[in-house]
């Protein structure tokens, strides 16, 4: 029922034939899932006519079943390995990955993005990517297909700089915005789309003593709260020698009836206990907006984990089942023992191309192995690395600025005390001094680091009040220019031209 094929060069050969015996691949996995390029895993025999021809990186791969016409997998060859049994057979393996894996081989290049939508923003990230391969012999262009995900402004505010393109598209939008990022192909075009998954429930039922051979359930209580105390800002001691590193940060006792927690009272109410936990919003100065974020995060985000690993009979296949199953669609599944009886999105597929009647599923929430936390851990921490070079640069920025502040000030008062003493000669260094001053001031602000995705309207590192401030630092001691110009006047007309 499935049909392999490789492509070199717009040479396609057949290397698995549903009606022929002798084209087979020894093994053929194909692991399909959401907001990851899928991957087809197979081995063949020195006897199979693709056996010498597959070339990494180069050699292009589909997987098309034969009953549907559905493509199941259309990528290209990317880790060989070769292999000798203890009999002496030898034989190939390859792990291949799917289209969306072609966003791997490109950068982007450093921008920054305001007032712009989505889809623009996607639209800048593919063209970055498609400037990169546009080169290749092969084709890894994208063009930007349907986006439905936005804002509730329809606006976003963000940075690129040289990450890698599927790293920036998951960073920038995925992980901030949610929503999933497919690739389709129409009239030999490749779609990207960005969207927000729609609950649609298929026919067919996933039941004990019909189609359901085996399953698995997972249960994660680990993020689960029954109250949160929200924190925001720190809040600067007035003791300028403190070194405390746990200093007191703004928290929601003042707007809350003197506590500073949040309850999730039906939380507490099913569970029988009490659990505390608290978060911080570093950009958050507002009590207000502070409990709102609270809020939002123990609606959101305090639930159970459940995931469910299942070997279901695609009775598709033989016509007792209106569908087969596909990764991102509901499903009833039935099992009165597990008490469980509910729609299921499916998550996770894998399709074994030899035994084509045994589907693995998985459905539910997405778990993430240790390993791939430690990748996310590593993440995080060269972030925080990132940020404590961000912070470190603005210290120092912000001391220039108060040396240039200091500055301009002195230079004020030279200039007031010259046209108070009508010491003309004095009175035009002093105004030199302190259009140095200014320009030195305007430098050092003009240094200062833009933090994503701070702007007027947006908190970022810093409130967004803070940042409109910072936009219109003026001198502590404000100058009517007009007025020294007229004072300036005249003196001269009074003591005659100093020229």
């Amino acid at each position: 029922m499935y049909k392999v094929t490789l492509i070199n060069d717009g040479v396609a050969t057949v290397i698995h034939h549903p009606n022929f015996n002798d084209l087979k691949v020894q093994t053929g996995q194909i692991k399909q899932g959401i907001n990851v390029a899928d991957s087809f895993s197979f081995t063949i025999l020195p006897n199979n006519p693709g056996y010498s021809q597959i070339r990494t990186l180069k050699t292009l791969i589909t997987v098309k079943n034969t009953l549907t016409g559905k493509m199941e997998f259309d990528g290209r060859i990317l880790i060989p390995t070769e292999s000798m049994s203890e009999s002496g057979v030898f034989a190939k393996s390859f792990v291949c990955e799917s289209e969306l894996g072609y966003l791997n081989d490109s950068c982007q290049r450093h921008g920054e993005y305001h007032d712009i939508t989505v889809k623009e923003f996607l639209e800048v990230i593919i063209e970055n990517h498609n400037r990169d391969v546009t080169d290749d012999p092969i084709d890894k262009t994208f063009v930007v297909g349907e986006v439905n995900v936005t804002t509730s402004t329809d606006r976003v505010y963000r940075y690129l700089g040289y990450e890698n393109t599927f790293d920036s598209i998951d960073d920038k939008l995925v992980s901030r915005l949610g929503g999933e990022i497919r690739v389709r192909k129409e009239n030999g075009v490749r779609y990207i789309d960005y969207v927000m998954p729609e609950k649609i429930v298929k026919q067919t039922e996933i039941r004990l003593a019909k189609n359901l051979k085996s399953i698995t359930k997972e249960v994660d209580s680990e993020d689960i709260i029954t109250r949160i105390i929200p924190l925001g800002e720190r809040i600067e001691s007035e003791d300028e020698e403190a070194t405390d590193a746990s200093q007191a940060r703004i928290t929601i006792e003042s707007i809350n009836d003197g506590k500073d927690f949040l309850v999730d009272e039906e939380a507490e109410e099913a569970l029988g206990t009490i659990v505390v936990k608290s978060m911080v919003w570093d950009d958050v100065t507002q009590p207000d907006i502070l409990k709102t974020r609270g809020q939002q995060y123990l609606n959101e985000s305090n639930r159970v984990k459940v995931k469910h690993t299942l070997t279901a009979l695609d009775l598709s296949l033989i016509g007792l089942d209106v569908d087969s199953f596909e990764v991102g669609y509901y499903y009833p599944v039935i099992n009165p023992v597990m008490d469980i009886d509910e729609d299921l999105r499916v998550i996770g597929k894998t399709i074994d191309i030899i035994n084509p009647n045994q589907n693995n599923l998985v459905i539910g929430d997405q778990f993430k192995k240790a390993s791939e936390y430690q990748v996310e851990a590593n993440k995080s921490a060269l972030k925080v690395v990132e940020l404590e070079s961000d912070v470190n640069r603005q210290q120092r920025t912000i001391s220039a600025l108060k040396t240039e502040l200091t500055a301009v000030d002195e230079a004020v008062r030279q200039v007031k005390f010259e046209l108070e003493e009508g010491d003309l000669p004095a009175l035009e260094d002093a105004i030199d001094n302190l259009n140095q001053a200014v320009d030195n001031l305007i430098e050092a602000i003009d240094d200062i680091p833009i933090y994503e995705p701070a702007t007027h309207t947006e908190d970022g590192l810093m409130v967004a009040t803070d940042k409109e401030k910072l936009d219109l630092i003026s001198v502590a001691s404000p100058i009517d220019l007009n007025d020294i110009v007229t004072r300036l006047e005249a003196l001269e007309n009074a003591s005659g031209n100093p020229e």
